[in-house]
């Protein structure tokens, strides 16, 4: 098993390497074109991307770069919460298929549920129908409201991005998306580099076990859950061994352990207390124009 043959499926059959890239925050040009050329060059070929991180554009110039064809990338990005609606998402996806010049997108997804996600949905489906999308989804969705999308929706979503690490594990809200065949995808799967996770003696321990990282073992703990995960990095010693997760089985003893360091512990926002401010949305359009 490696990078690039490790997949999950969505309920439509469409393979997503389960091992991805997150480009959060990486805005520098320089750094970004660093980070990204490395990680295709160690062999990332899923790539998730939003329009409110500001630079689709410059990875879509990156994969354009890399003179690997386009079909081998999996590239995912997410429509904005200022851009809900059924006319707007049509065109917020035009926008983001130009910036990053390609024909069609991998995965969409809704970045957060605030007002209009259904008619935004409806957007998806139809999008989705016509080629454009190959996996429609959402981001930071609890259980409320994809009982509420499916509840009216034709198609249901395939996966659901939300904040997961060994801290927050995400159990309830893991085990639904189970039982309704939606893909489980963490965001801040090393609890965004928190040292206090990171030094963690009983992670220490089994990581030395393996002879690996830290982050290595919790990056394996999420494979072995069957999450797809998508670490963020703009240094290339830690891009390596962010890929360096398949040679290594945690044991049932190991993952009872890891279980153990479940604390409810966020280290962001609760999206069922997420409201849109109006004011907020005014600042972000003419931001993001």
């Amino acid at each position: 098993m490696n990078l690039e043959s490790t997949v999950v499926r969505a309920s439509n059959g469409v393979a997503i390497p389960q091992l991805g890239f997150g480009v959060y925050k990486i805005t520098k040009e320089e750094e970004f074109r660093t980070a990204i050329s490395e990680a295709i060059r160690i062999g990332y070929r899923h790539f998730d991307t939003a329009k409110i991180y500001g630079n689709e554009e410059a990875l879509g110039r990156a994969i354009r770069n890399s003179q690997i064809p386009r079909e081998q990338f999996f590239i995912t990005s997410k429509v904005w919460n200022t851009d809900h609606g059924y006319k707007a998402t049509r065109k917020a996806l035009e926008r983001t298929i130009q910036k990053l010049g390609v024909d069609y997108l991998d995965m969409y997804l809704i970045h957060f549920a605030s007002p209009n996600y259904l008619e935004t949905w409806k957007a998806m489906e139809e999008l989705y129908e016509a080629g454009k999308i190959k996996v429609i989804g959402v981001a930071n969705f609890e259980i409320q409201h994809l009982e509420h999308l499916m509840k009216h929706s034709t198609i249901p979503p395939m996966i659901n991005q939300i904040e997961t690490h060994p801290e927050f594990p995400q159990l309830e809200l893991h085990n639904y998306l189970k039982e309704h065949q939606i893909l489980h995808e963490a965001w801040a799967p090393l609890g965004q580099g928190n040292q206090t996770l990171l030094q963690h003696p009983e992670l220490k321990k089994i990581a030395e076990q393996h002879h690996k990282t830290v982050a290595q073992v919790i990056l394996r703990w999420h494979l072995e859950r069957g999450v797809i995960l998508i670490p963020k990095s703009s240094n290339p010693k830690r891009i390596k061994e962010n890929s360096e997760i398949f040679d290594f089985s945690l044991t049932s003893g190991n993952m009872e352990k890891v279980s153990q360091l479940n604390t409810g512990k966020r280290y962001s926002m609760n999206p069922t207390g997420y409201m849109i401010n109006p004011i907020y949305n005014r600042l972000m359009k003419l931001f993001l124009k």
